[in-house]
């Protein structure tokens, strides 16, 4: 590609030079021309004007045309151009070519009319054929090549030159970037993620680096995340499994008996497990965009009520106050009340877990087309250095991975999907052992038909 690309400069330089050399050498030659032809002109009138003079003098002389012929051959010679002479009546009586004497002359050329002062009218007319346009271009052409030609020559093989010189030092100031993010994508294909261009360039180029880093910066952040998803997904799903083969070991030799308590607790991992798949598809769906949302005119209020409801046995085993706060004039919102009691209940779930006394309010206001709702607690807090990744996938602020604090890591995941696919944002607000704020936007509902 880099010797594509000099060859390519190369050839522009190049093509850039002949076309201005070629059309200056085409502009010149126009002039050329043009002065040429008002030249010829000014000198064929002074020729004819002398020839008139020496053929009115010939005549005085000769008393007559008689032996005009050799003299008319002679300047014929000399000029390069046919001329012809006519007496007073029109009848030819010289003529270069030679063939027709004694024709009467009749021709398109305007003639000049021969006269003497001793005579009352003219003695003769003279005809003077100019030189043909294709001959004064092809003079044209023959001054300026033998006159300007050689410095055009020189000038042109030094513009070409300097062009080389000036395409080889600039092609190695363009292209070294180009070279250094050429060999850095390559190493960043075979798996290298760590691979950064530093170019101080601040055009094109300079952008084209920042972008390229940035993409590298993604795709790394990308490979971490994968990779701890993967050793997350095979730790949680380890976990239920290995109880589950270890209750049927217990159970095939004898130790324990396939009583209410054994297969209820083999129901509770087998539920844990199917919980575990659901959430990781329900999260693919979202992240591909291919999540169907059954989106309907609903009043948000009530929404928020049921949900509020069904969480509020757990509240009441932990001795925390759940309440709603909710002004009475909530405009009705286009969602799908499902996934949206879905992302409140997913989020009380989170309150309700990482608070050990105090209270949970759930509020919700207008903020000019969205309404904006809020999950409020006293509970523990979430440090500042987390709050930017406790979005991410199997994040958890409490590192021990118990069920009881921890969960399986993707409930705030999967709220902020299903969030952002109503085309709504959520934001955390926390001080660490002081409670934690969670406020999401929801769009209010237009006056249209209920679609999916």
């Amino acid at each position: 590609m880099v010797r594509s690309l000099r060859f390519r400069l190369i050839v522009s330089f190049a093509a850039v030079i002949l076309v201005t050399i070629g059309t200056v050498f085409f502009l010149i030659n126009h002039t050329t021309q043009s002065e040429i032809r008002r030249f010829g002109e000014h000198t064929d009138q002074m020729r004819m004007e002398r020839m008139g003079i020496e053929l009115c003098r010939y005549y005085w002389y000769q008393d007559g045309w008689e032996g005009i012929q050799p003299l008319v051959e002679q300047w014929c010679s000399i000029s390069g151009q046919h001329i012809t002479l006519t007496d007073a009546n029109g009848i030819v009586v010289a003529s270069s070519e030679g063939s027709r004497l004694g024709e009467v002359y009749d021709s398109d050329l305007q003639g000049t009319l021969l006269l003497t002062p001793w005579h009352t009218g003219p003695i003769g007319t003279l005809y003077i054929t100019p030189k043909s346009s294709a001959e004064l271009g092809f003079a044209s052409l023959q001054i300026l090549v033998q006159v300007i030609g050689r410095y055009f020559l020189w000038g042109g093989l030094l513009a070409v030159g300097i062009a080389l010189l000036v395409t080889f030092f600039l092609s190695r100031r363009i292209l070294a970037p180009v070279k250094a993010l050429s060999y850095a994508a390559r190493r960043l294909g075979q798996g290298d993620f760590s691979q950064r261009v530093m170019v101080e360039d601040e055009g094109e180029i300079g952008e084209f680096a920042q972008t390229f880093n940035s993409m590298a910066d993604d795709l790394e952040r990308a490979e971490k995340v994968q990779r701890t998803m993967v050793a997350d997904i095979a730790h949680e799903l380890r976990t239920p499994l290995s109880n589950i083969r270890g209750y049927l070991e217990a159970i095939r030799d004898k130790v324990i008996k396939p009583d209410a308590d054994t297969i209820r607790s083999l129901d509770e991992e087998a539920a844990l497990l199917s919980r575990l798949v659901d959430d990781l598809q329900e999260l693919s769906l979202a992240e591909t965009g291919v999540l169907k949302l059954e989106r309907r005119m609903e009043d948000i209020s009530k929404v928020i009520k049921r949900s509020v409801m069904a969480e509020q046995p757990k509240a009441i085993a932990k001795g925390l106050a759940l309440s709603i706060d909710l002004p009475a004039d909530l405009p009705a919102v286009n969602i799908d009340a499902q996934r949206i009691s879905q992302v409140l209940r997913n989020l009380l779930d989170n309150s309700v877990a990482h608070t050990v006394e105090g209270s949970i309010i759930v509020s919700a206001s207008q903020q000019d087309d969205w309404v904006e709702i809020t999950v409020a607690d006293t509970g523990e807090g979430i440090p500042e250095k987390e709050l930017p990744e406790i979005f991410e996938r199997f994040y958890r602020v409490d590192k021990s991975r118990t069920r009881a604090t921890g969960g399986s890591g993707l409930g705030l995941t999967i709220v902020k999907r299903l969030v952002e696919a109503h085309g709504g944002s959520i934001q955390a607000y926390s001080e660490e052992g002081k409670g934690s704020r969670f406020i999401f936007t929801i769009p209010i509902a237009e006056d249209i038909a209920p679609t999916a």
